[in-house]
């Protein structure tokens, strides 16, 4: 913007040039007058020459005004524009002023060296709630946006640490009192400026209200502690990882070194060890096939297989998890947790389940399981099955003469001899009561015979728990799949049938199935 034109103070510019004017025309009417009477002596003709010079001097003085009046005026016409140029040039900034800085979105403040607030916009007012007018030219702000003393101490030593050090201040967060009460956290960003002769103005400070987002942050920050407590006493391994060939592990809670043997940070995008190497060779097939038809139907996965630790101990693991998307990119999520002790309880469940509580042995559903894994094993491969049908003779009279528990005494022990005089691929079962049944496979019907006469004679020979001498012996009937039948209920029948047959003939024989059986 220029500068307005200045020509001195005007009275003193007039009584100058009128000065100069009388002295000038005294100067000429006086020498005028003198030169003529010297030269001309003739009345007549000096006074017409007087009138010429006094025209003449008019002229010339009305010529000199004419110039110094057009003069003046062509100045103050230039004045004028430089006035309006000037006008035009305010209106525009303090449009500027109004479309930038009063309609900024983000609080804009000027302060001079003394404190004072010399500009105060819109984002001003509407952040803090004080207006414009009861806050311009004056520093009481200052103990209404901080009333406790010793803070608004601090936040003045650092603006005024600025305008003596020139330190600029950049993210500088304070928390002012808003005039209806509630706290904000403003992030400031300020410097001072000069004017033109290099004198101190004071600063100017921009002002971004970050309340909301360090409430954000500061809940993420309490989710994340939150979080991280809940992780590291869950029962398992939390965990993120790739859906690739190496379960690339992006993610493992602190569990994991209990789990594995391995810290989470060895298995982080596979530093020391993959965790697809961990899985049980064995079970690595289920495992993929479970998580890949999860996946394929967007639904979670849950899985049990055998982890091989660090130290080459195994464990047996439930993992469930899901796919799930994070900033563009597919991940597993889930938990991983230790059912080893689970699953040796339900393997002993099991093993109880499938025993009889008295003998031992395997009981009846344990057998209907055998005898039908055993048939499709024959059946396959072509195979033969003998199945004795085993019944101790005169067992009632047993329990009526010497007691249950003498019974009982006399089953555990024919059991044993059994058991323990039949290959290890054979099958001793108690079907109930006083009846066992053995299986063999792969035994022709000579051979199953044979080795019925040979359990029979060992039973006749063996020295029984009984209170007086006594003789217990057994009698067996004997069938062969798939001879006798192709069924375990119509094999079994067979053998029953065959047992009677030795009852029938007399007791402690054995009797083989017909082979028109049935």
């Amino acid at each position: 913007m220029q500068r307005p034109y200045r020509s001195g103070p005007p009275l003193r510019q007039a009584a100058r040039l009128a000065l100069l004017y009388a002295v000038a025309a005294t100067a000429w009417i006086t020498l005028s007058d003198s030169l003529l009477e010297l030269w001309f002596r003739d009345p007549d003709a000096l006074s017409w020459l007087q009138t010429i010079k006094g025209t003449a001097f008019v002229l010339v003085t009305a010529a000199a005004l004419w110039l110094l009046v057009y003069r003046q005026l062509h100045k103050a016409d230039d004045l004028v524009q430089r006035l309006e140029r000037q006008r035009s040039e305010l209106d525009e900034l303090n449009q500027f002023r109004r479309s930038i800085i009063d309609n900024a979105s983000i609080w804009l403040n000027v302060i001079d060296p003394d404190g004072q607030i010399q500009v105060w916009n819109q984002a001003a007012e509407s952040i803090s709630g004080y207006d414009r007018e009861s806050v311009l030219h004056s520093d009481r702000i200052w103990a209404n946006l901080y009333p406790d003393p010793d803070y608004r101490t601090r936040v003045i030593e650092a603006v005024r640490g600025m305008h003596e050090r020139g330190t600029e201040l950049s993210g500088f967060e304070t928390t002012i009192r808003c005039r209806d009460g509630d706290e904000k956290v403003i992030s400031w960003d300020a410097r001072r400026f000069f004017d033109e002769s290099g004198q101190l103005m004071g600063s100017i400070a921009i002002g971004q209200d970050v309340t909301e987002r360090r409430r954000a942050e500061t809940a993420l920050r309490a989710r994340e502690r939150q979080l991280a407590t809940l992780l590291s006493n869950l029962p398992g391994m939390a965990y993120r990882c790739l859906n690739d060939g190496y379960w690339t592990m992006k993610f493992a809670s602190s569990h994991c070194l209990t789990l594995t043997g391995y810290p989470p940070e060895a298995l982080i995008d596979n530093r020391d060890v993959a965790f697809v190497d961990l899985i049980h060779s064995d079970d690595r097939a289920t495992v993929d096939e479970e998580v890949s038809t999860a996946v394929a139907n967007q639904r979670q996965f849950a899985v049990e297989y055998r982890l091989c630790r660090r130290d080459g101990t195994e464990l047996w693991v439930w993992e469930q998890g899901q796919e799930v998307s994070l900033d563009g990119e597919t991940v597993l999520e889930g938990i991983i947790m230790d059912i080893t002790q689970r699953k040796r309880m339900e393997q002993e469940l099991a093993r109880q389940a499938a025993k009889d509580p008295l003998t031992g042995l395997p009981n009846r559903r344990e057998l209907e399981h055998r005898l039908d894994t055993e048939i499709s094993r024959a059946d396959r491969f072509d195979h033969t099955l003998a199945v004795l049908w085993v019944d101790i003779d005169h067992f009632k009279t047993v329990n009526d003469r010497f007691g249950h528990l003498v019974g009982d005494d006399v089953l555990r022990t024919l059991s044993h001899v059994l058991e323990a005089n039949v290959r290890t691929v054979d099958s001793v079962t108690r079907f109930g009561g006083e009846e066992l049944v053995i299986l063999l496979p792969e035994v022709e019907l000579a051979e199953a015979v044979e080795t019925a006469e040979r359990l029979r004679q060992l039973v006749a020979d063996t020295a029984f728990p009984l209170p007086v001498p006594e003789t217990v012996t057994i009698s067996i009937g004997v069938a062969i799949y798939p001879h006798h039948g192709r069924s375990a209920e119509t094999l079994c029948n067979a053998a029953d049938r065959a047992m009677y047959d030795a009852k029938a003939a007399g007791r402690n024989r054995v009797s083989a199935a017909p082979m028109f059986w049935g």
